[in-house]
Order: C-alpha cells, then structure tokens, then sequence
C-alpha cells in the first residue's frame, strides 16, 4: 500500500527543521551552503528544514557547530507530546509567536542588524526605544 508515503512527519523533527531554518537565515546562510559545509545536496537540508527526513545526532552535531549554536537550540519550545505530563511554570505552546517574528522578513532584517551592534549601551537604547514605540500604540 501507498499509505507509508503519506506518512505525516514527526513534530519534533518540523520543529528541529524549522529550527535551523530559523538559525541558518539568521545568519543568512544558503541551504546550498550549508549543504556543502556537510557535504550533502541542498535538497537534503531542504528535507532536514521541512521534518521529512530526520536529521541523525551526529549529523545535528554538526548542523549546530557550522550554525555556531548548541544542540539544545534546535530544541528549544519543541511540542511536548508526553501524555498526562503537567505544564507546571513552562511556557504554553503558542509563544513561539518570537520564532515566528523572526521568520520573517522583517525580523530576520532586525535581528541581523542589531547583533551587528558592538556596544551594549546602544543595544540597550534600542531596546528601549522600542519598547517606548510599542507602549504607546496600547494608550
């Protein structure tokens, strides 16, 4: 039967996926460069990106070391499918409104940005500056 094919891919290997989508655009890293730093096609990190090919723990090791992040970052808010398991004080599912913010065009032209600013004192002002912008659409 066909139905294998169909199958729908793990969510925690879309959200690993989606992860180093996340970090290799932030760095505004080619899929084929990636690719070649591994030394695999792009269609494969294409497949690794969008869940349908899980991506090995020493392949991930690599991944996270050519991306200049830990492994645990492509871990970071992954869905919990423990069955029963409290929530506790951990943060609900839809916060990752700030991976999704960075997905765009916008945020990634932000974040690029200001990670090129040296001086904290100016990262700080900015950070406060956007606050002060955003607080005053609320009144």
């Amino acid at each position: 039967m066909v139905e294998e094919n169909k199958k729908k891919p793990n969510p925690i290997d879309m959200h690993v996926g989606s992860r180093i989508r996340l970090r290799r655009n932030m760095l505004g890293m080619s899929q084929e460069k990636l690719g070649e730093s591994l030394g695999i096609t792009f269609q494969q990190i294409q497949k690794y990106e969008k869940g349908t090919n899980r991506v090995g723990a020493s392949r991930l090791q690599a991944i996270a070391s050519i991306l200049g992040v830990p492994v645990a970052f492509f871990f970071e808010n992954a869905p919990d499918h423990e069955p029963g398991r409290a929530g506790g004080f951990s943060e609900d599912a839809s916060s990752s409104y700030h991976v999704d913010f960075c997905s765009t065009p916008e945020g990634l032209q932000l974040n690029r940005a200001f990670v090129r600013i040296g001086d904290p004192k100016v990262r700080r002002k900015i950070i406060d500056l956007v606050k002060a912008l955003a607080d005053e659409g609320v009144e």
